[in-house]
């Protein structure tokens, strides 16, 4: 959205006329100030909603439903509940904002045909554009002592949570503040969607993966980003096309990167077995996350306070640090009895899933996102994600021999429940279907699926078939194919989607041809993120709850887009 197109927004939401009580209406009595009950909901009340910057654009938007008394006294009576009650009933509390979640109209984005091209872009462009992207993760790591990612938040929520899924998290939910920010998101997201200010907070975009808002983004580092951006530079190297001055730093950024993922990040945890097992948190304490300290106190006015380890990070830490040739004792773990623990079960543990948002998928086999912590922690409740399951696919075939996953029978069988999963999902199309994911988007999925099966097919043909003895991966690998032909690169892409597309097509063995529209999306937005480095910051992966909370940044698509050119220049090289 242009100057001009942000002028008018403004001025329309401070001009609108108001119909029915606003936001600050219904909550200014009860959550500005008051004694007893739960301070946080009004902590995070005054920090997220009622703040300066986005009273104004909403003070003015009123609910024409709660011009009905009945209606408004409901919603008033449910705030009450959740500020005072010790042991409040979140079914009852949401259920009057969820009634008001009917006409929200959150769409996902339906991206026109793209234009057809017919020509790859020359192999120099593609070299130039590597170069770029892997000079911009050094310089970033030396800037900041890291490559640092960014978050920021889309107001207007996700299209996947109506009144229904935020029911869901409501109930499944652990810790109390997760409960009020998810409230109160909700009702915000409401009055933003009948505001004229919807149009400034969630402006239309091309392709698929959401850009980030540029005014908003909260910098932090975290175990699963330097997990990935370790990948991204063991890529740069092996192109050959880094100096050696930049070989020289790529290998002391991946050192460094490794070594904060296997120790600083590392957190013991209970296991199933009565014994402990050592992970890697989605967040060191501090200061190891890096955030400013407005930003800090932010998060902990707002409820993030407790982070807990989850089973992704730890697959994609462990297999980064696999690919670099790191020797840590703790790589010595078979996780793959640890994930065991908190696979699911149909009949047996399926309520370890406390926030199905995803619940039209068959979860038998697959493991879940969180791990407890020592003091048993579960602040997130649980829930199932596709992709993070194809990441402990892959971090179980680069340690198939390490951790004796052929010879082990219970292993082996956890693995052959965690293909079966996957087939379901694939089977059903369900793959295809953004509502199915909780953390990433279905482009996303197809690239780490690619990811996924460059590990299985490195493997001997003998442990390839005794892992996938119905050829599991060949139907996955051909649905996920058409996906992308058909429709990812039909379309009309951004940067980032392009990398997705092009890392899947590359990885599956895709034909040649197929890379063009991807490969031209890539080097000709080459040098639009501006200042900030060679592209924009796109979403990478989201949190869903409390509201759409997006996670990337502009050295994220420098990663991928570098990931994706690698591969598809290896392929290139040697037709």
């Amino acid at each position: 959205m242009g100057f001009h197109g942000i002028a008018k927004a403004v001025c329309r939401a401070l001009t609108v006329r108001q119909d029915g009580p606003s936001l600050y209406d219904v909550c200014d009595p009860l959550l500005l100030k008051y004694q007893g009950g739960d301070p946080h909901l009004g902590k995070f009340y005054r920090t997220a909603l009622g703040n300066p910057a986005l009273r104004p654009l909403l003070r003015r938007t009123g609910l024409p439903a709660l011009k009905d008394a009945e209606r408004l006294t409901r919603l008033r009576a449910a705030l009450t509940a959740a500020r005072d009650d010790a042991a409040p009933d979140w079914t009852a509390i949401g259920t009057p904002v969820a009634e008001l979640m009917d006409d929200i109209d959150v769409r996902h984005p339906q991206p026109p045909a793209a234009k057809v091209t017919a020509r790859a872009p020359a192999m120099a462009d593609i070299d130039r554009a590597i170069r770029v992207c892997g000079a911009h993760l050094l310089r970033s790591f030396a800037r900041n002592g890291f490559i640092p990612t960014y978050a920021a938040f889309n107001l207007l929520g996700d299209a996947d949570i109506s009144g229904r899924e935020m029911l869901m998290a409501l109930t499944g939910l652990n810790a109390r503040g997760y409960k009020n920010s998810t409230l109160l998101f909700a009702l915000a997201r409401i009055f933003i969607a009948h505001s004229p200010a919807r149009a400034l907070i969630n402006p239309p975009w091309r392709g698929i993966a959401e850009p980030m808002w540029e005014p908003v983004q909260i910098r932090h580092r975290s175990a699963y980003y330097d997990a990935f951006f370790t990948e991204a530079l063991l890529g740069f190297v092996e192109t050959g096309l880094a100096s050696s001055d930049q070989a020289g730093a790529a290998r002391r950024a991946i050192s460094d990167m490794v070594e904060f993922c296997l120790k600083t990040s590392a957190e013991e945890v209970p296991s199933h077995d009565g014994s402990t097992v050592n992970v890697i948190t989605a967040l060191a304490p501090g200061p190891h996350p890096r955030f400013s300290r407005f930003f800090a106190q932010i998060k902990q006015d707002l409820g993030f306070g407790i982070y807990v380890p989850d089973c992704d990070t730890t697959a994609c830490a462990f297999s980064a640090a696999t690919q670099a040739g790191a020797d840590d004792p703790i790589l010595d773990q078979p996780l793959v009895d640890f994930y065991r623990g908190y696979q699911v079960r149909a009949g047996a543990n399926e309520p370890r899933v406390t926030v199905p948002l995803n619940d039209h998928i068959d979860y038998e086999g697959g493991v879940v996102t969180w791990i407890d912590n020592l003091n048993g922690d579960r602040p997130y409740g649980n829930d199932l994600d596709p992709t993070l399951n194809l990441d402990i696919l892959e971090v179980s075939f680069r340690n198939l021999k390490r951790w004796k996953i052929i010879e082990t029978p219970q292993r082996l069988q956890t693995v052959h429940r965690i293909i079966a999963f996957q087939r379901r999902l694939v089977e059903s199309g369900a793959f295809k279907n953004p509502r199915s994911h909780i953390y990433y988007l279905p482009e996303l999925y197809s690239a780490y699926f690619g990811r996924c099966y460059a590990a299985f097919v490195a493997l001997p043909l003998a442990a390839q078939r005794i892992i996938d003895p119905g050829n599991v991966f060949a139907l996955i690998r051909a649905r996920v194919l058409g996906y992308v032909k058909d429709e990812l690169i039909a379309h009309e892409m951004n940067p980032f989607d392009a990398a997705l597309a092009l890392m899947a097509l590359a990885h599956l063995n895709a034909e040649i041809a197929t890379f063009t529209p991807a490969l031209h999306c890539i080097v000709q937005n080459l040098g639009e993120g501006g200042r900030r480095g060679p592209y924009k910051a796109y979403e990478w992966n989201k949190m869903k709850t409390p509201t759409r909370i997006l996670v990337g940044g502009p050295e994220v698509t420098s990663a991928f887009a570098l990931m994706s050119l690698a591969l598809a220049r290896r392929r290139m090289a040697h037709s």
